[in-house]
């Protein structure tokens, strides 16, 4: 079993700052990619922000310069410093991560249960 547990949503005001945690636990022998998503009422699901082992990331565009994602391998988690944030960020956001069991080829993927956050104008 693997779960994901996510905090630090909530309400802001336009312009404030949230970090977001993504702790990972279960039986993990590596992860490989860890990312965000966020998913607005009436809206697909879509990619924040992601990280590599390797600490390459990659943003959407429309948080490029506003949003950090970092990760501690140490802790297993994932961050997401969100700054400058706007009316439109509001949406639950989902921790994604994919990973690998020792002694098995594959790369399983998990979803964490989300949390929200609500920027107000």
């Amino acid at each position: 079993q693997v779960h994901l547990v996510e905090s630090g949503g909530g309400l802001v005001q336009a312009g404030g700052s949230l970090r977001l945690s993504c702790a990972a636990s279960g039986s993990i022998f590596r992860i490989n990619r860890m990312g965000w998503y966020r998913q607005a009422p009436g809206k697909q699901r879509e990619l924040v922000a992601s990280i590599t082992s390797g600490g390459t990331t990659n943003y959407a565009d429309s948080v490029k310069g506003r949003f950090t994602i970092s990760r501690d391998n140490a802790k297993k988690t994932a961050y997401l410093q969100m700054t400058s944030l706007k009316p439109d960020d509001t949406a639950v956001y989902y921790c994604n991560i994919d990973w690998e069991r020792f002694g098995v080829k594959t790369t399983f993927g998990s979803w964490g249960q989300g949390t929200q956050v609500t920027v107000s104008s």
